[in-house]
């Protein structure tokens, strides 16, 4: 698991980078990615559902139904996803878990943190889900 992103934001962007690799087929079943991600399949089906409501992907009941990027992939950054299954509760937070954690009650790591946050937060805006397809050469993704 991430520092930063929740399991499931990690299977979101997993199974995104899976579709976007997958352009050449229209649609891709949930078993399909489940398995080649080694994902399981009912969680990662509770995530694509939620995903199906953003207009970032679309589903297909049926034989020959599945999963589908709602748009180009070069349009959807990472932040557009994580913004989505996390919120923005990853910008806030502290990282050594302190509840009154802020700019006025800094924790001991805290300026730190919030410079390296801010950085992450920039990068996931520019990278896009083409960008970091295409960069993708692990095993599953072929």
């Amino acid at each position: 698991m991430s520092l930063i992103f929740s399991r499931q934001c990690e299977y979101a962007i997993q199974s995104l980078i899976y579709l976007a690799k997958k352009q050449d087929r229209e649609w891709v079943s949930i078993t399909e990615i489940a398995s080649n991600l080694k994902i399981p399949k009912h969680f990662l089906g509770k995530i694509l559902q939620s995903l199906s409501f953003t207009n970032i992907i679309k589903s297909q009941k049926g034989l020959h139904g599945g999963f589908s990027l709602a748009k180009n992939p070069k349009d959807i950054s990472l932040f557009d996803i994580v913004e989505v299954v996390d919120g923005d509760a990853y910008r806030k937070k502290c990282v050594i878990g302190f509840p009154d954690c802020s700019n006025n009650n800094p924790c001991p790591v805290h300026t730190k943190w919030k410079d390296l946050r801010d950085s992450i937060v920039e990068m996931i805006k520019k990278k896009s889900l083409l960008d970091v397809a295409s960069e993708v050469t692990k095993p599953g993704y072929e």
